[in-house]
């Protein structure tokens, strides 16, 4: 099944390989093509849910914050 998602596979000088997530910008590594992939699977995850998890910054409770 078919995600619709442009991956951009670059073999690198040292035989490793980079892939780019395009449309997020998520990249990772590995020393194959398929470890890349599955890398890259995971990072485009993690990334997301971050981005799901993400919620204002609670105001500080220091002393030293006071103003």
């Amino acid at each position: 099944m078919s995600t619709g998602r442009e991956i951009r596979l670059v073999e690198e000088d040292d035989g490793w390989w980079s892939a780019i997530d395009e449309e997020t910008g998520v990249a990772s590594q590995g020393p194959s093509r398929t470890e890349a992939l599955a890398n890259l699977d995971e990072a485009v995850e993690a990334t997301q849910a971050a981005e799901e998890a993400d919620s204002e910054a609670p105001e500080p409770d220091a002393p030293w914050f006071d103003e």
